[in-house]
């Protein structure tokens, strides 16, 4: 069973993996600075400095899902390589057991749990300071000065500079939600033009374009002739404009001597030269040889032919889930505003809220003060300039930070191949399996296992692979049948014994299924009525087959649960709670489907019956209980992509085979597509065209729903961290989102995270499946079991303190 997870964003895995990899530096030379060894003891004292030690030769192999080779800590996406990328990358951020940030984690701070004193130490002190005054928060971050990459050359405040430019670059189409905060001088940067400006053409464009006069658009004579991107790169910025307004309607065309004469507009095919143009306006005459109109001259006339109350003509909707004004806006706005005359040629050197204030100390200022930007704005990692980047062309006095304004290429090129200051280094990718050798210059100390290997294994064999030597940890496929199959390899009836070792603790995240409201709708309208109700006739049918199905796979380790978030975090509802309700268990009607006297039999049958309520509300037309016709836009058969190693190895397999039963019975189909290959799954996401699918969310330590649920984030969209796979796009939905961000009130963003994620199950785009226990598995026989790190929880992974780790 591949159970895939694509992460929230960059900062969770960094903090879990790549920050608490961290906590002090050696060379092969050296002696460690004050190692500091996590032992359930305060630690009051320096410790003594240890002989260093050659590392031992037997390498550590742990079993993973398949990998995309997307390892870099700009452009992975997906768990697994995530996991990769942070092998060798430390973070700025250090957490501790139940996720909390560690500010002072040069020093250190000891904190219990459990009953236990636990020290924790990381590579930088960090601030969040709120000024009322100016409504303004400052993170700061202070590096400590002993760090070093793997290449040995040292890790600085230029290397941060240079992570924020590449996340912040407005080419950067990674998954972090970096940019989504109102970083001082982030807009100017990106867009190359000054608020001033911005603000100018911002309201330019949005009069001119609710005007909404569209004249002569199309295949005339003009477009096929001049509108080409031959032609249109060559005219002068004053033709561009006139153009413009002849295809809004704010001008026309004409030969000069028909100008003389007062004819109307002409054929350009009777005219050699269309070299005059006439506005609508206020008829003022250019002769676009040495007179032009001007962006200014284009505002004067929208407002001349709109006797300056444009606001109420045509005001424009946006359709199938893409605002094009918005995308539109952005497009004129990013051609114009840097030309503007205030902007004197010069652009936007930098982001005047991100400062370096020395050698090893960096601010990012933010305009107000939203909750979950300290994880995204503290919680990076370190990336090393000299590699990604390009030391020529870093000065930081003078505004250049490591590369080309919009050009990522060489961040980019390397992929594939990740290198930071992490404790391990990057070998190679090679057979299914990745390589890693110790870094001797790894803060914390060069780590104990000389080698690591990431060995791709399907999800069905990491216990066998553990019991037979293929493999030495691994996250297990946590059902019935691997749950006995381990107490059996033990001969103790028990998970942890003489072969096999199991951690077991609630995963930061959540199983799903998906569906996409692009594909699944009725006449091209993803928002409307009927499109929501074809989609809870299907989510109706596949929900009531939950229960059954997840006990099935998980019996103890798993729950189902009734609301797109992890149970784990504070945001969600629980069952306690009021106005808690089971996920689409009401009919179209809003009356309850199911009764609690009801046998599983029959709730299937209720689901049928509700769902064919559903269908009809839909527009499908449903005659002696069955659906025979489908509207315009919609189907009689979907498809549901399944990552079940071609075997159907995944915990909501059953779900699905049970709804595709019932959906027969009422004459729809549900095509099932379990590929052997997960990968086939993460291309159609990437892709935008799947319909449904099922899969896991890894959740962030802050429920911030952004980068999932906002219409922003929609996939296809420019500057989207393209994960919003549902394509939802709803502004009650996206105000609610940036509502709970801006609290720091937990019991007002728990009340309106709750009123956003009714929104999404209202929308019907996610059915919530499962919360599960996640359990990895170890070698007793090879792995020293006294060296992993104590207490793991769900934000402290069995991977903090690697470098501390024996084999036997």
């Amino acid at each position: 069973m591949s159970k895939f997870a694509r992460t929230l964003s960059i900062l969770i895995v960094a903090i879990m993996l790549g920050v608490a990899l961290a906590s002090c530096g050696t060379t092969p030379t050296e002696v460690p600075a004050e190692p500091v060894v996590e032992e359930p003891a305060p630690v009051a004292e320096e410790t003594t400095e240890p002989e260093p030690t050659e590392p031992v030769e037997t390498p550590l192999v742990v079993a993973y899902q398949d990998f995309s080779q997307k390892f870099s800590p700009f452009y992975a996406n997906t768990a697994y390589d995530h996991d990769v990328a942070n092998m060798t990358q430390i973070g700025m951020m250090t957490t501790d057991r139940v996720g909390a940030i560690v500010f002072n984690a040069i020093e250190g701070e000891t904190r219990t749990y459990n009953g236990v004193d636990y020290f924790y130490n990381g590579v930088a002190d960090l601030a969040v300071d709120y000024d009322e005054a100016s409504d303004t928060t400052k993170y700061t971050a202070h590096l400590r000065d002993d760090l070093k990459f793997s290449d040995g050359e040292p890790v600085t405040a230029d290397d941060v500079i240079f992570t924020y430019y590449t996340f912040l670059d407005p080419s950067y189409n990674g998954s972090t939600t970096l940019a989504s905060y109102p970083i001082i001088g982030l807009r100017d940067y990106r867009t190359q033009t000054t608020t001033e400006v911005y603000d100018k053409y911002f309201q330019f464009f949005e009069d001119v374009y609710t005007a909404g006069v569209i004249a002569n658009y199309g295949n005339d004579d003009f477009t096929t002739k001049y509108f080409n991107g031959a032609v249109w790169d060559e005219m002068s910025d004053g033709t561009k404009v006139a153009y413009a307004m002849r295809m809004w309607g704010f001008g026309k065309l004409f030969c000069t001597t028909e100008v003389a004469e007062g004819e109307e507009a002409i054929k350009v095919a009777d005219c050699k030269d269309p070299v005059a143009f006439k506005t609508a306006g206020t008829e003022t005459v250019y002769d676009l040889v040495e007179t032009f109109p001007t962006m200014e001259d284009y505002l004067t006339e929208v407002m001349a032919v709109y006797e300056n109350d444009i606001k109420a003509a045509f005001p424009y909707e946006s359709t199938n889930e893409v605002d094009v004004f918005k995308d539109a806006q952005s497009a004129f706005i990013g051609e114009w505003g840097p030309k503007d005359e205030a902007m004197g040629g010069e652009g936007v050197a930098n982001i005047s809220g991100i400062k370096k204030i020395d050698e090893y100390t960096v601010e990012v200022t933010t305009k107000g003060y939203e909750a979950p930007a300290v994880y995204s704005i503290l919680g990076i990692s370190i990336t090393p300039m000299h590699y990604y980047g390009d030391p020529e062309k870093y000065d930081y006095e003078n505004n250049m930070f490591g590369f080309e304004f919009g050009d990522l290429s060489k961040q980019e090129s390397l992929t594939a191949t990740p290198m930071g200051a992490g404790p391990y280094k990057f070998i190679k990718y090679d057979n299914r399996v990745v390589y890693f050798e110790a870094n001797p210059y790894y803060y914390r100390g060069c780590p104990k296992i000389s080698e690591i290997q990431f060995r791709e294994t399907a999800s069905n064999e990491v216990v066998t692979a553990i019991e037979t030597g293929a493999a030495d940890a691994g996250e297990m496929s946590y059902n019935k049948t691997r749950y006995e199959e381990v107490m059996t390899y033990n001969g103790n009836g028990e998970m942890t014994g003489p072969v096999i070792t199991s951690s077991l603790v609630d995963n930061l995240g959540y199983g799903y299924i998906g569906i996409n409201a692009s594909t699944v709708n009725v006449a091209g309208a993803p928002g409307s009525d009927a499109s929501k109700n074809l989609r809870r006739a299907l989510a109706t049918v596949l929900a009531v087959y939950r229960d059954v199905a997840i006990d099935s796979y998980y019996g103890e380790a798993a729950a189902v649960i009734n609301y797109p978030i992890s149970n784990t975090s504070w945001a969600a509802p629980q069952p306690t709670d009021e106005g808690y309700k089971v996920a689409f268990s009401t009919d179209v009607n809003g009356e309850p489907i199911y009764t609690a006297e009801m046998t599983q039999e029959e709730k299937y049958v209720a689901a049928e019956q509700a769902a064919l309520g559903f269908f009809e509300a839909a527009g499908f037309t449903v005659e002696d209980g069955k659906v025979t016709a489908a509207p315009e836009g919609a189907k009689l058969s979907y498809e549901l992509i399944v990552p079940g190693d071609g075997i159907g190895d995944h915990p909501a397999f059953a779900i699905i085979t049970g709804a595709r039963d019932s959906l027969a019975k009422i004459g729809m189909e549900l095509v099932i597509n379990d590929p052997a290959d997960a990968n086939i799954l993460w291309q159609s996401l990437d892709s935008g065209q799947q319909e449904l699918w099922t899969a896991a969310w890894g959740s962030s330590i802050d429920p911030d729903m952004y980068q999932i649920y906002h219409s922003s984030n929609i996939v296809g969209l420019e500057g989207s961290t393209e994960d919003n796979h549902y394509h939802i796009t709803d502004e009650e939905l996206d105000q609610l989102i940036i509502d709970a961000r801006k609290s720091d009130d937990q019991n007002f963003r728990k009340a309106v995270y709750k009123e956003a994620l009714e929104k999404v199950i209202e929308w019907a785009v996610e059915i919530p499946t499962y919360q599960r226990k996640n359990v990895v598995i170890f070698s007793t026989e090879r792995i020293n079991i006294d060296t992993l790190t104590p207490d793991i929880t769900t934000f402290w992974g069995w991977m903090n303190d690697l470098e501390l780790v024996e084999m036997n």
